[in-house]
């Protein structure tokens, strides 16, 4: 082996030498390991709140709500609104959620979201998780009309939508093989288990502590604050909830396991 030949086969073995320590280093995990629907929202939401909160006059402001927060007062006398009012009354449903009502509110609903909305975006895919988020609003501003007909004080905030992602999440998280279960993959497999059907779901003792918890919190909350104006909607967040159990099987793409 002459000069040259020595060279090149001394680089290779330090190429391979290399190649295998990257391979053994332990891979780093991302700064935010969120889908990018996660963050995309999280940014908008705080965008709007910033906005509302630093960049228009409150004139401005009064009007966001006025057009965009959930009034129930507007569907005691729909026949006598003017064409803009009722367009927002029927939009309100959905636009409600991205109004919040200080920086508290809006971080607690970042929080949950990230939880549980990581988990349903990315079993749902983008398209459904959002079609599926809205709905949930949807579900939840009729829960709050029907318990608060023809009350004056309007509704904001995305805790609707994100009791909906709850609700989808606990069908398939604690499942074996998901992402709290009790043997869990560690790789995006762990989104795609198997759903158990709902009755099976609410045999879980994982998933009966969870939604005790959080009815109770939110029946405790929502009754200590007595009803006052910018109290805690939690019956909107019950009814995102129930929103959330019925419409999973319809946006869900993994086929549901059977008996």
């Amino acid at each position: 082996m002459n000069v040259y030949q020595f060279d090149q086969e001394r680089k290779r073995r330090d190429e391979e030498r290399k190649q295998r320590e990257r391979e053994q280093r332990p891979s780093q995990p991302p700064a935010f390991n969120l889908p990018s629907a996660i963050v995309w929202l999280s940014a908008g939401l705080i965008a709007i709140h910033v906005v509302r909160e630093f960049l228009i006059p409150a004139g401005w402001n009064n009007m966001m709500i006025y057009f965009l927060a959930f009034w129930p007062v507007k569907y005691t006398a729909l026949a006598s609104l003017h064409a803009l009012d009722l367009a927002s009354s029927l939009w309100a449903f959905v636009s409600y959620s991205f109004l919040h009502g200080g920086a508290m509110h809006l971080t607690f609903n970042l929080l949950w979201m990230a939880i549980f909305g990581s988990a349903v975006v990315r079993r749902f895919g983008l398209g459904r998780f959002l079609v599926f988020s809205a709905l949930c609003s949807v579900g939840g501003a009729f829960a709050h009309l029907a318990t608060h007909w023809g009350e004056s004080a309007p509704m904001i905030g995305a805790s609707a939508a994100i009791s909906g992602h709850m609700a989808a999440a606990i069908r398939f998280v604690f499942e074996l093989g998901g992402p709290l279960g009790v043997f869990r993959s560690s790789d995006r497999s762990a989104y795609f288990v198997q759903a158990q059907p709902l009755a099976e779901c609410f045999r879980n003792q994982q998933v009966l502590v969870f939604v005790g918890v959080w009815f109770g919190l939110n029946l405790f909350f929502g009754l200590m604050s007595g009803g006052q104006t910018g109290s805690i909607a939690w019956q909107a967040h019950i009814g995102g909830f129930i929103a959330g159990l019925a419409l999973f099987p319809v946006f869900d793409p993994v086929p549901q396991r059977r008996h």
